[in-house]
């Protein structure tokens, strides 16, 4: 049997979503009105039962974000939300809040978020323990740490391959709920990792200033799938329900080709989905939305995750400032500018500027304001007027093949259609006269059937008769209209009935104790739906959320980014021990607003961030 491997696209919206199933994704992530972990990205039911009809159409698949942690007055809207997304047609739900498990839900299979910042096997036996179907893992992992992950649980593994990095371990940031009152585990992250910062040491020392030290480039591990799918993962998600279209469109297409070469090599995997990505624009990852890109801790191996340059998107490089004389600058690139391109530059003290490129001449630019740019800037292009047009004017066509099997023999005629996963076939008592010319019938048959029908390319397969028949033109292109429609209700009746999953509790006692030193896993308890799951599987005691009773000097962030490493004063750079000499620990990040107080705890090579 073939290793299914899945493409999992975020979706804004019903439109994005449309849009990145059109482009080759495999599944879509999307959240309803509420409880989504993205208050920017909410959808009405009844446009994402739309989106599921649509996704299905294609065997794809529609799972539905439920994973913020929810409190007690919430757990009889959560429950009454899931069985709407149920009925809309959702494949699964992906849940942070454990107290799900308790509820009366819908028989679909539960996804664990990357909100529950799986990074260890025994938080993946955990959660496996439980009934989970498939463990969202933490972003910051290795191909060494995913395979001990992978041999810990029989679950689907999914793994984020591209897109914002959040700099905390997933679901263990409690910076803006502190400061704002406004919880990342609910939704509502105020971006503090977004600011700029001093970087001070104990003695006051001003080491870097008015940077962006916490904000990380975006991931991209297009040249990891093969490594990923070795490692055990067989879902690849893209990050970014709140991107446009534009971004989920080229982004998408790029991955649906690296994972389509990948699959062309290797016959023991297959596509997640039915329907093949024809024509359509040349994706360009550099050209939309990014930071920079990073592989992040993917090798085991550090290099600069920081994006230095700036915490929004900077787009792609384009060179630097050659001159600046009167509203024209020229730019050291070979690159082609239109009028209307957004541009931005960065100074040498980080200030970035932006503006558009009124006329173009060749590496020449015509902008309205020039005092702000010197000789030296780097520019980089964050609006590619021509790619975006291309993007939306020249999208790809998703087509299945299918075959049309013709048979007529005793008066009895069947016409099969078949595809890659599903068949349908139409039968009839056949008193359609016999050709007076054979030949040209046959033709005809051949013609009229071997043509596109919806989502579907038809070729005529297999014929076999006893006499031939004359059919009219207009006969045989409404059954092979009438096939297409018959094919897509079986593909449709065959994804409801795969994706149901017994109803009954799921919910067994843990399989594996969990370690004391991780016992902070369970802080994210919120409900007495989730306190009584932990009680359940042997926990003793269970810790509220921090968004209920905040403890004291509590740490509000871990990762495994390091300032020190991208700073040169960790002692495993050559001349690390030197710098660290003349730098005094404790290390603090302020800014105006605020000061947090760094900790780094290198037996773990983690950083720590402290009020």
């Amino acid at each position: 049997m073939q290793i299914e491997l899945e493409l999992l696209a975020p979706a804004r919206n019903k439109s994005i979503g449309i849009a990145a199933i059109d482009c080759g994704a495999d599944a879509v992530y999307i959240a309803g009105p509420s409880f989504g972990a993205r208050e920017a990205a909410g959808n009405s039911v009844s446009d994402i039962r739309e989106l599921a009809d649509y996704a299905h159409r294609y065997s794809a698949k529609v799972y539905a974000v439920v994973n913020t942690i929810i409190y007690d007055d919430e757990l009889e809207a959560v429950e009454k939300l899931l069985w709407e997304l149920y009925n809309a047609g959702v494949d699964a739900f992906i849940v942070q809040d454990l107290g799900i498990f308790r509820m009366k839900r819908p028989p679909l299979p539960l996804f664990a978020s990357t909100q529950t910042h799986i990074r260890t096997p025994q938080q993946a036996q955990f959660l496996s323990s439980l009934g989970f179907k498939r463990l969202i893992l933490e972003r910051q992992l290795s191909l060494a740490q995913i395979k001990e992950i992978r041999l810990s649980t029989t679950c689907d593994l999914e793994f984020f391959i591209h897109g914002a990095i959040c700099v905390s371990y997933s679901g263990q940031c409690y910076l803006s709920q502190h400061l704002a009152g406004r919880s990342a585990n609910r939704g509502a992250c105020i971006q503090a990792c977004r600011s700029d910062y001093d970087l001070v040491d104990s003695n006051g020392k001003v080491l870097v200033r008015n940077r962006p030290l916490l904000s990380l480039k975006d991931l991209n591990l297009s040249a990891h799938i093969p490594a990923l799918i070795e490692a055990g993962i067989t879902s690849f998600k893209i990050e970014g329900r709140l991107k446009n279209a534009s971004y989920v469109k080229n982004v998408v297409k790029e991955y649906r080709h690296i994972i389509n070469e990948f699959i062309s090599s290797n016959p023991q995997y297959c596509k997640a989905s039915a329907g093949e990505i024809r024509g359509g624009f040349t994706p360009d990852m550099e050209a939309t939305f990014n930071r920079g890109y990073t592989s992040c801790f993917i090798d085991g191996r550090r290099d600069l995750w920081a994006s230095s340059d700036g915490a929004k998107s900077m787009g792609e490089y384009l060179g630097e400032i050659e001159s600046v004389k009167g509203n024209w600058i020229t730019i050291s690139h070979d690159k082609e500018l239109k009028n209307g391109d957004g541009l931005a530059v960065v100074s040498p003290s980080g200030e970035i500027t932006g503006f558009r490129a009124d006329v173009c001449e060749g590496n020449r630019v015509r902008i309205k304001d020039t005092s702000a740019l010197t000789k030296g800037m780097k520019v980089y292009r964050n609006l590619n007027t021509a790619f975006e047009k291309e993007l939306e004017n020249n999208m790809p066509k998703r087509l299945i093949e299918a075959t049309i099997n013709y048979s007529s023999k005793a008066g009895v005629t069947t016409f099969e259609a078949v595809s890659c996963r599903d068949k349908a076939t139409f039968t009839f008592e056949d008193d359609n006269p016999q050709a007076e010319k054979p030949e040209q019938a046959l033709e005809t048959l051949s013609r009229q059937l071997s043509k596109n029908s919806g989502q579907y390319i038809f070729k005529l397969g297999n014929v076999g008769f006893d006499i031939i028949r004359f059919y009219q033109t207009s006969v045989l292109n409404g059954i092979r209209r009438q096939l297409a429609e018959a094919l897509k209700e079986a593909t449709l009746r065959r994804m409801e009935e795969s994706k149901r999953i017994p109803a009954d509790d799921m919910v067994t006692q843990a399989a594996a104790k969990y370690p004391e030193e991780h016992l902070s896993y369970l802080a994210n308890c919120s409900n007495h739906l989730s306190k009584e799951l932990y009680l359940k599987c042997g926990v003793q005691s269970v810790d509220p959320a921090y968004e209920i009773e905040a403890p004291e000097g509590v740490q509000v962030m871990r990762t495994k980014y390091c300032i020190k490493y991208e700073l040169g004063l960790c002692h495993k750079h050559p001349d690390g021990r030197k710098k660290a000499a003349s730098v005094r620990e404790p290390l603090y990040l302020a800014n105006r607003n605020y000061k947090l107080r760094l900790e780094f705890d290198c037996k773990n090579c983690e950083m720590i961030v402290i009020l």
